[in-house]
């Protein structure tokens, strides 16, 4: 490991203080812990502070020391030991860290890498000439399924050629990091399969019968040796009552008295799409001047947000408005199987509606994706 030292001196400013905001949520915070261990709270105080100023100075952390009873050297330590404490001034818009590790150097971190040292600086920890950027390689960021990808503050921009990570640097450079969505940069749903799905997408998992779950006794499973290499032949091929409606031609008739209709939730599977004509399907709008950028909805990817569009929904007061009949509708349409309701659609469109990113950010504690 790199020794990690303070910047020096003449980078240091005289004094450090929370905001009034974040000292009320580091006094909220040091409270959570028991008496006496206060102490834990150091990492948490640490990193606020590095969110306020963009890095750890020396100041912060005698502050940081002080507010809990703690020797200086002692939180010098947490911030030289923790690589993600940055100990001198960065970017003032950006720093960018790229993952070095295995899998995104196999699909093309070093040129990211290149692009960092073209457009930013040619070393790491070393700011651009207008102050407003900066970079590092570091490890692992955990999102190795979506290979090479960096972090920005706390967003993963991941999926990258070095043709979009370009596109990226720049729109930051100009102080619109915000319009970029972050996670895949490519049709992709989070770490899903690029291009969707392959599996489990008509046919539901078989369930077993409680009969079927229960332990065979070890008698029961010995198998004499002439029988060991005899063709073993399932329940299914044995027993006509257990074959799919396909393959079995000898089942019961629709009309005998014996026959049992089948569950709705196996003839729910693999059905088409609900009509549009559908009296439950959403109301859709022409499209306004200026629709709402849908893909902030936890979800919404720019091939779901196309498909919205196409139903004629464009904004997110719309979304806001659905009933239970409405959102199964679209739940349907998209093959979501319950998606929307688990990412809670609607509330999301309705902070989203009622004051935008900021709203969503009070609402949720996090940014929309």
């Amino acid at each position: 490991m790199s020794v990690r030292r303070l910047a020096e001196d003449q980078f240091q400013p005289g004094a450090f203080s929370f905001s009034e905001e974040n000292s009320a949520w580091a006094d909220r915070t040091i409270k959570k812990y028991p008496e006496g261990r206060q102490q834990s709270a150091v990492i948490p105080l640490l990193m606020r502070a590095q969110e306020q100023e963009g890095w750890v100075t020396k100041a912060a952390i005698e502050k940081v020391a002080d507010m809990l009873d703690m020797a200086y050297i002692r939180v010098l330590e947490v911030a030289t030991f923790y690589t993600q404490f940055q100990l001198g001034p960065v970017g003032t818009r950006a720093h960018v860290q790229v993952c070095g590790t295995t899998p995104c150097m196999l699909r093309g971190a070093e040129d990211l890498i290149k692009v960092c040292k073209s457009k930013i600086h040619a070393q790491p920890f070393h700011r651009n000439a207008e102050g407003t950027l900066s970079w590092e390689e570091v490890e692992c960021l955990g999102a190795c399924v979506n290979a090479p990808m960096v972090m920005i503050g706390k967003d993963t921009y991941e999926d990258l050629s070095v043709e979009r990570f370009e596109e990226i640097v720049d729109v930051f450079a100009a102080g619109k990091g915000a319009e970029i969505p972050v996670g895949p940069q490519i049709e992709r749903i989070y770490s899903a399969p690029e291009g969707g799905l392959t599996s489990l997408t008509e046919e539901a998992p078989k369930t077993r019968s409680r009969a079927a779950s229960k332990p065979v006794a070890a008698e029961a499973v010995s198998v004499p040796p002439s029988e060991a290499a005899r063709p073993k032949s399932t329940d299914a091929e044995t027993n006509p009552a257990l074959k799919s409606p396909a393959d079995n031609k000898t089942a019961l008739p629709s009309d005998d008295p014996k026959a049992k209709p089948a569950k709705a939730a196996n003839t729910a599977v693999g059905q088409a799409k609900p009509s549009l004509t559908d009296k439950n399907r959403p109301a859709g709008i022409e499209k306004p001047s200026t629709p709402d950028d849908l893909k902030m909805i936890s979800g919404v990817g720019p091939k779901i947000e196309a498909t919205l569009n196409e139903l004629g929904i464009f904004t997110f007061a719309q979304i806001a408005g659905w009933k239970k009949a409405e959102r199964e509708w679209a739940d349907a349409y998209l093959n979501f199987r319950g998606r929307i309701e688990r990412d809670d659609w609607v509330k999301q469109a309705k902070a989203l509606a009622k004051g935008g990113e900021a709203e969503y950010i009070k609402v949720f504690g996090k940014k929309p994706r």
